[in-house]
């Protein structure tokens, strides 16, 4: 139900106090499965309720005992009240048993956050989503964060009635953040972000966001609502791993500072290129064989993909140092920076999932002399304003 762990002391006194609120009680026999259903949920949303009152009343934060277990850390996104965990669940799966493996992983482990998008699979991998998620009884009171991810859409009428058929899939009321994928050269900004503001006050959202926005396009939304009384967003999706560092560690900061806008980043392995299983070659089943990824077979195979391969390897040694693997260093090195709110991970199957959550255990290792380390071997490290004055 959550995944937190008790002292014996702590788990009798929850037990007295849903004693005392009659939750220990056995449901009475229900007469369809429906009614199951709802008698279930209830039950659930009544003990998670019930659960956070009895912690609070023992000076307890539910988000500590959550982290306390797993490992994860939690942050602000952006500097709205939101908090998120510090590693995100977000690739579209339309097996509907390993989505559900992944989910029930991510979720014991203390990942509040996964992303979807109503262009995945047109809109199945949703389905896919809200299913599980009314399966496993997962509601607002566990602190579930849900954030849906969709394209932009040209008129205030189509993004309303495209996120309203999102929520339907996904059997919600509302999500926590809706984002505007790309920003559309047809579409006036004052347009877009009256939309954005709109479906937010129909209590469909609680928070808009960017994604692969340029700086100035966001600073423009954020401008354009504080004339107009609009909602700006919070917080933009943004590429970042060690071989594309410009915007996350230097645009975005600035952003940050000026208007509050936080970062949540993607493909954290580069396509899986830095997980290491390509080394000058493709491997048959791997990603870059598919139909469709010839762009990404060409990438590897390039002269700069070599490059990479072998700055990957002398990376490979720092990870053996720190007892780790290199996608643990990969994930952690992203999870660095604190300007980063989230990195969404795209596992494939619960292995791959684990490995990837075990690099909240590589964070600490890394040191400043570590940091300088992996900076040498990259080459790459983008110099702000701020390191030329310093």
């Amino acid at each position: 139900m959550l995944s937190m762990s008790y002292s014996e002391s702590i788990r009798s006194g929850i037990n007295r106090y849903h004693s005392d609120q009659g939750l220990n009680q056995p449901p009475a026999r229900p007469t369809d499965q429906a009614e199951l259903q709802k008698l279930r949920e209830q039950r659930i949303a009544a003990q998670i309720k019930n659960m956070e009152d009895f912690l609070k009343m023992n000076g307890l934060a539910l988000e500590e005992c959550v982290s306390f277990q797993t490992g994860m850390k939690y942050r602000n996104l952006g500097k709205s009240g939101l908090r998120v965990s510090c590693l995100g669940l977000g690739k579209s799966l339309m097996d509907h048993e390993m989505a559900e493996q992944l989910m029930t992983l991510a979720y014991e482990n203390g990942i509040n956050l996964f992303d979807t998008a109503e262009v995945y699979a047109a809109g199945k991998a949703e389905v896919v989503l809200g299913n599980i998620i009314k399966k496993k009884g997962w509601r607002y009171e566990a602190r579930f964060n849900r954030v849906c991810f969709y394209e932009q859409l040209k008129n205030r009428a189509q993004q309303r009635f495209s996120l309203k058929a999102s929520l339907e899939r996904l059997q919600l009321d509302y999500v926590d953040v809706v984002f505007a994928n790309r920003p559309d050269p047809n579409t006036p900004m004052e347009e877009t972000v009256r939309a954005m503001t709109h479906v937010i006050n129909q209590g469909m959202a609680m928070y808009w966001g960017t994604s692969r926005w340029s700086p100035m396009e966001i600073m423009e939304a954020y401008s354009v609502a504080r004339q107009f009384n609009q909602i700006p967003p919070i917080c933009e999706q943004a590429e970042y791993h060690m071989f594309q560092r410009e915007k996350v560690e230097v645009q975005l900061p600035e952003l940050f500072h000026k208007i509050g806008v936080g970062a949540m980043t993607w493909s954290p392995l580069a396509c899986g290129i830095i997980s290491g299983k390509y080394d000058g070659r493709v491997p048959p089943y791997s990603r870059a064989s598919l139909k469709g990824y010839q762009w990404l077979k060409d990438k590897i195979l390039s002269e700069e993909g070599r490059r990479q391969q072998a700055k990957l390897k002398e990376l490979q040694a720092i990870a053996e140092r720190l007892g780790c693997t290199l996608p643990q260093l990969a994930i952690a090195w992203c999870l660095r920076n604190e300007g980063v709110s989230s990195v969404l991970l795209g596992a494939s199957n619960t292995d791959q999932l684990m490995e990837n959550i075990g690099a909240i255990q590589v964070l600490p290792k890394l040191s400043s002399s570590i940091t300088h380390e992996v900076d040498s071997i990259l080459g790459n490290k983008p110099y702000s304003k701020k390191d030329y004055r310093s």
